[in-house]
């Protein structure tokens, strides 16, 4: 298992963007959480395997329908133990 924290800039919060991102997390596999952050971005910290997380990071640059996203950054960490996919 492989964990990554990611932070998505653009028209991200207001949409649906954490909701989505829950969705698609669970419908992969995939655990954590996804956040808003004060400064209009979203921050999510995603667990899964190598074939999950490359398609969850491709599902980020897109986001819903509503969102536009500008940026999205990544940087790997230690994997951290959770049982589903949380919105904080």
């Amino acid at each position: 298992m492989v964990c990554f924290r990611v932070l998505i800039s653009g028209k991200v919060q207001g949409v649906g963007y954490r909701y989505s991102t829950k969705e698609k997390a669970q419908f992969l596999g995939i655990v954590g959480w996804v956040r808003n952050l004060p400064n209009g971005k979203v921050e999510a910290l995603i667990v899964g395997n190598h074939r999950q997380i490359e398609s969850m990071m491709a599902w980020f640059h897109i986001g819903p329908p509503a969102a536009s996203v500008s940026t999205v950054e990544v940087k790997e960490e230690n994997p951290q133990k959770f049982e589903s996919f949380n919105i904080l």
